[in-house]
């Protein structure tokens, strides 16, 4: 369960399939008509949906998208996706005309080399890259003829955090023009209960938002749908080279009896921890700010508003300090102070009056922010009951004095002696971003990226926000000894207000389910334990919520060695390996309990070579509906089912119209479709017996 939580960096890759080697499917020549609105360039995507179903925290999600060539020629047809970049991706497939053609997931640097590889074979890949604040974008294309019909499905999980006291689910939406099916639903299920669900979206305006988004919860359930029309799409206030482009963004909290909880499933534990009502700690907070020349201008202008803005919301028992850095470092007082009216008054002309002015000292800069703190600690001039945090605000690299990034690192480490976190922010894209994340990490603290944007200063206040207000302090989770393991994190040098600890681990027991979790902490008056005691209550209780909430995935694959299964839920079976030969089982599902006609399987074979020729089975020749013809339609024995003559593989059938009911989309009373029966065993329709495609149960 661990290791299946740790995000990274994902490519899907196509193998096998040339950029022109999809199945050669001739052009249908179309004429000359009214194309529906929505579009572009020949291509219409005519259906959009992001489905989202989330528990205990942990998000699945599926984005479909249904395009087909309008056009009388092949286009390209492009499949983007924007995905947080705290997701990872567990599947892709291409279905072109019915046919699906799994992807590969692949690790960060291999998937890299592959992709190079590919794409230099003139082969159909796709490849996540950075894309912007919160996302990672994916993307690729596909060559359609006309006329045909292209899906993409893209599925990718996330465990959501708690962030200022809710958790958020991200989602971007640009289909890039109107769509006539546009769909996000999201489902969601939390143990606990559901306190508060929220949803808005910044690309349609509050008056139709109303009447495109429902939202609702009760007890343990929420769900969230939204679906603007055509119109709707249209109204988009802040779109400018699309018709929607904005965010999407579901957020919700759970009901918090107690201030910890633990929950079990298949010998694994998850272990959530969010204490409310604390006082807040006391904090000595150091500013080392960049003031070389590179941060002239409006960088400079929005770092002191946001310096300005922190200065309000600091608390008078909270001590601070400014370290202002460029070829040489200075200092705003000799050592803390406290956050008393006065200071924060002189602090505020002392933020005013910064300029920019030389080069960047990042190594100097932070030792004396550290050795200030560490003094300040020695010398009890900071309460006994408080914590020590140093931020820092760079937008290159370091150019004078110390300036090898490793041996910086190694400084910084040896100076805070991991006694107190650092937190990095990265101001631009002119940096070593990696260096200022590594050394922010190794320091029990994290690097954030500041975008050059309108709300650059917003940026700043809101990393500010999120670590102003401690609770605990020296955290450890401890579990039985004997009894856990591949634990996850359990310390941690702070818990903020609004966030959230999350450990997970293996029971070696997989039938225990009673045990006690402890989270000691230090507070701002005395040392804390909260003890959460697992029982079989509600052990038995998730259990029986997992068995009704859970249900297995829509797609699955499974690849190794070159070869490839994909299981679609109630829909077939692909089986690919070598260069592109694709097997594909289908699951013909129409009857219901039907005393003799029970669900059969059809099978093909799809050749990206040799394609039809090369096609057996049971509806093999049903690929295209061009691959048959009937003629001489005449009434039958029945007047409401006309005979006819079918001709399949130069082979003349008789075969006679009728109707049956097809329940995959309703399971209560089906859907009428028409067919054609095929008389006897249809010879010449099925290869072998017609008895070996019938498969007595199903599941």
């Amino acid at each position: 369960m661990a290791s299946a939580w740790r995000p990274c960096l994902i490519l899907a890759l196509l193998s096998g399939l040339a950029a022109s080697g999809f199945p050669r499917i001739p052009s249908r020549p179309l004429g000359k008509r009214s194309l529906p609105e929505g579009v572009v360039n020949g291509i219409e995507v005519y259906s959009t949906k992001i489905s989202c179903k989330v528990t205990s925290r942990f998000a699945h999600n599926v984005v479909t998208t249904r395009a087909v060539n309008r056009a009388d020629t092949a286009k390209e047809v492009s499949f983007d996706v924007e995905l947080p970049k705290t997701a990872f991706i567990t599947n892709f497939t291409l279905t072109i005309d019915g046919v699906t053609y799994p992807g590969n997931v692949k690790e960060k640097e291999v998937a890299k080399k592959q992709y190079e590889k590919a794409v230099s074979q003139g082969k159909t890949a796709g490849l996540v890259k950075a894309s912007g604040r919160k996302l990672e974008k994916f993307t690729v294309s596909v060559n359609v003829a006309a006329g045909s019909k292209v899906t993409f499905e893209l599925t990718y999980e996330e465990l959501l955090k708690r962030h200022k006291g809710k958790y958020e689910m991200f989602l971007k939406v640009q289909p890039k023009q109107l769509v006539k099916h546009f769909e996000i639903e999201a489902d969601i299920y939390e143990p606990q209960g559901i306190s508060s669900l929220d949803a808005e979206a910044s690309f349609i305006t509050n008056d139709l938002l109303g009447s495109a988004l429902t939202k609702s919860f009760s007890g343990k359930k929420g769900r969230v749908s939204f679906k603007p029309s055509m119109d709707q799409q249209r109204s988009c206030p802040t779109c400018t080279d699309s018709l929607i482009k904005g965010d999407f963004i579901i957020t919700y909290d759970v009901n918090r009896e107690s201030p910890a909880n633990v929950q079990i499933v298949n010998g694994y534990f998850v272990h959530f921890f969010a204490p409310q009502g604390l006082p807040v700690v006391p904090k000595s907070v150091v500013f080392v700010i960049d003031v070389s020349g590179s941060m002239h201008g409006r960088k400079m202008e929005q770092t002191k508003d946001a310096l300005l803005k922190i200065l309000e919301d600091m608390k008078q028992e909270d001590y601070l300090n400014f370290i202002l850095f460029s070829g040489d470092v200075t200092t705003w007082k000799d050592n803390l102070v406290q956050a008393t009216p006065e200071n924060i008054e002189e602090a505020r002309t002392f933020v005013k009056n910064i300029h920019d002015r030389g080069m960047t000292n990042i190594n100097d800069a932070l030792l004396r922010a550290i050795s200030m703190l560490n003094k300040a600690r020695e010398e009890h001039r900071v309460p006994e009951r408080s914590t020590s945090i140093v931020i820092m605000l760079t937008d290159g690299d370091a150019n004078v004095g110390e300036s090898r990034p490793e041996k910086i690192q190694e400084n910084v480490r040896n100076a805070i002696g991991g006694k107190f976190p650092l937190y990095n922010l990265g101001f631009g894209n002119n940096l070593n971003y990696n260096f200022l994340e590594s050394m922010a990490l190794e320091n029990h603290g994290l690097a954030r990226r500041i975008y050059e944007d309108s709300d650059a200063n917003v940026q700043l206040q809101g990393f500010y926000e999120e670590v102003a207000n401690p609770l605990l302090t020296g955290v450890e989770v401890e579990y039985p000894e004997n009894a856990i393991q591949d634990l996850t994190q359990n310390a941690y040098h702070h818990f903020y207000d609004g966030s959230e600890i999350v450990v997970a681990g293996r029971l070696l027991d997989e039938d225990m389910n009673n045990f006690k979790a402890d989270v000691k902490g230090h507070g701002a008056t005395n040392d804390l334990t909260f003890t959460e005691e697992v029982t079989p209550e509600k052990v038995t209780l998730w259990n029986g919520a997992a068995q009704s909430t859970f249900s297995w995935l829509d797609t699955v694959t499974i690849s190794q060695d070159g070869l490839s299964v994909t299981i679609n839920r109630k829909k077939n079976m692909v089986v690919s390996f070598g260069d592109g030969v694709t097997f594909v089982v289908i699951l013909h599902q129409v009857w219901k309990k039907h005393p003799v006609h029970q669900d059969f399987l059809g099978f093909y074979v799809v050749d990206s070579h040799r394609m039809s020729a090369q096609t057996h089975g049971l509806l093999g020749q049903f690929f295209h509906p061009f691959d048959f013809e009937v003629s001489d339609i005449h009434p039958g024995s029945d007047p409401t089912k006309p005979d006819a003559t079918m001709v399949v593989k130069n082979h003349r059938l008789t075969v006679t119209r009728g109707s049956q009911k097809d329940y995959r989309k309703d399971v209560s009373v089906g859907t009428k479709v028409a067919c054609w029966f095929v008389h006897n065993n249809g010879e010449g329709l099925i290869d072998g017996v017609h008895s070996d495609y019938i498969i007595p149960e199903l599941f």
